[in-house]
């Protein structure tokens, strides 16, 4: 299990980069329990989080410098394996997002990105595929000296290398 300190910048899933602004020990039910304050950057959304379940609901650390890379040849090598039901495949990215990991949250970047070049997304798809390309952009840009604009572009380049064959079928 991670454990913060006040000032450390997380990943809170689902809603991207936050900050601890406090530690708080709380009497509850005859016990002690210990919560970060969480302030989410996106929004100014001000959480408490106790601090055993951190791990389980998938507030993490940011990836390291280190992982940018790794996270761009992910997208370039990773094979997409999409279910053809709407609603098993709507759960599936649903948990991959709350998961919290940078890797799940580019595999249903990608699976996204691919259904839409084969398909008309449905309105919850389209709007998931904005919020995960959106916090995985976030997370890049805090680790790394490149803007959101230059990761947006980068993402996109991969993306349209990667199912250029696929885009030339579809158009035609």
């Amino acid at each position: 299990m991670d454990s913060f300190k006040i000032g450390d910048r997380i990943i809170y899933p689902n809603q991207g980069l936050a900050v601890i602004e406090g530690i708080q020990q709380e009497h509850l039910y005859g016990e002690d329990f210990n919560f970060y304050r969480v302030r989410i950057l996106s929004n100014k959304t001000l959480v408490l989080v106790p601090s055993g379940n951190t791990e389980e609901m998938g507030i993490r650390k940011l990836m390291s410098e280190d992982a940018v890379e790794e996270i761009f040849r992910y997208l370039k090598k990773h094979q997409v394996d999409i279910s053809a039901d709407w609603k098993g495949r709507y759960k599936e990215h649903i948990n991959l997002m709350r998961s919290g990991t940078i890797f799940d949250m580019a595999c249903v970047l990608k699976s996204l990105y691919y259904l839409s070049l084969t398909k008309t997304l449905s309105f919850r798809e389209k709007k998931m595929l904005e919020k995960v390309k959106e916090l995985l952009i976030a997370e890049i840009s805090e680790v790394s000296e490149l803007s959101l604009r230059e990761i947006d572009k980068r993402i996109a380049h991969i993306l349209t290398l990667c199912f250029k064959s696929l885009k030339q079928n579809v158009e035609i």
